[in-house]
């Protein structure tokens, strides 16, 4: 379902392919977990190639040759900068898609009985605010989206609510707390500036624990996955078109060691906690607390129709509310290629 078209050659077409980069986000990824069993490192180190890793927030600090560098790039992470990037223009492929419920929640100050999405009319929402592009101001397009999708349970709009601006703080994942300095919402929530907050993932639960705050909406509790499209769900397996036509073979075993960690991950719960909890910058308690109900054996990348639709509803949100330049068309940025030759190595695995 690739584009196909014919590109300009890049820096990296004439030079030995001898350096991947995988993109690491705070955040439970079977390509972050492959890496930290070593497993990546040992597949690619026989022909001579190093995986080196790169934090989400030093994506785009300025290298000696910072086109090669994003050339050579494997990405697993939150959909809003992948979409952002594609947008304008960048010659990203999705060659698979994750989906992992992480605690996607509106939290109200204990005692408030917002336990009913009818509830929420009214209510004064924290609303991060932008940061330097729309297309960068993540933590706002994923609340903005959380709010609306907790609001449409009950046939409500973002008409029917007030929204408080609260900042968004400087990125910068090199230090433990900034997962949770994030949701500085919390913090008004707690000051009683604002009613409710919209929150994901183990940083925010173990923060919400911590200020007495509870669960309001439980937006994982619905059966509908649609309810929790947003930034990280689906979550995107990105590379640059040029590695998959110059480096087929890398792509597809660079995705054959995702499965592998995610059918590792489904039999190691008490392992793969540990892991997270240094992914994500979480202790137990958060970790526990975001990331439930047997997620431990749904780490696997696919290309199901499904999930493809929920990364369209993503796209098109993205857009109504300002977050994207240009329009993203999602059938020409998926290559479904290395996944099928991934899946079919991965079934020889299973029948020898």
């Amino acid at each position: 379902m690739a584009d196909g078209e014919d590109a300009a050659m890049t820096p990296g077409d004439a030079m030995t392919l001898d350096r991947i980069w995988l993109v690491r986000s705070p955040v439970p990824a079977a390509s972050s977990i492959a890496w930290s069993l070593g497993w990546l490192d040992k597949e690619f180190a026989s022909d001579g190639i190093s995986v080196d890793w790169l934090r989400e927030d030093r994506l785009h600090v300025a290298e000696r040759d910072q086109e090669e560098m994003t050339c050579r790039l494997f990405r697993e992470g939150g959909n809003i900068p992948a979409l952002a990037a594609r947008s304008l223009g960048a010659e990203t492929r999705v060659i698979g898609l994750t989906w992992i419920d992480e605690r996607q929640a509106i939290m109200v100050r204990a005692g408030e009985q917002v336990f009913d999405p009818q509830s929420l009319r009214g209510l004064r929402f924290a609303l991060p605010g932008y940061v330097s592009t729309r297309g960068a101001s993540v933590v706002r397009g994923m609340s903005l989206h959380g709010i609306k999708n907790a609001l449409r349970l009950a046939g409500l709009s973002l008409d029917d609510v007030q929204f408080v601006d609260v900042p968004t703080p400087r990125v910068d994942f090199s230090e433990p707390q900034m997962m949770q300095r994030m949701w500085s919402g919390l913090q008004a929530l707690a000051d009683g500036r604002v009613d409710a907050v919209y929150v994901k993932g183990s940083a925010a639960a173990e923060v919400a624990q911590k200020l007495g705050l509870e669960v309001g909406i439980d937006l994982d509790a619905y059966p509908s996955r649609m309810t929790r499209v947003n930034n990280g769900t689906p979550r995107p397996i990105v590379t640059h078109r040029h590695m998959i036509e110059e480096h087929f073979d890398v792509v597809v075993r660079f995705l054959l060691c995702t499965l592998r960690a995610a059918d590792w991950a489904a039999h190691h719960p008490a392992r793969l906690g540990q892991i997270l909890e240094r992914e994500t910058f979480s202790g137990p308690a958060g970790v526990e607390a975001a990331y439930r109900d047997g997620f431990h054996r749904a780490l696997h990348p696919d290309l199901s129709p499904e999930r493809i639709e929920m990364l369209r509803a993503q796209e098109q949100f993205l857009r109504l509310h300002g977050f994207l330049e240009n329009a993203v068309d999602i059938d020409g940025w998926i290559d479904a290629r290395p996944l099928a030759a991934a899946l079919a190595l991965r079934a020889g695995d299973r029948a020898a």
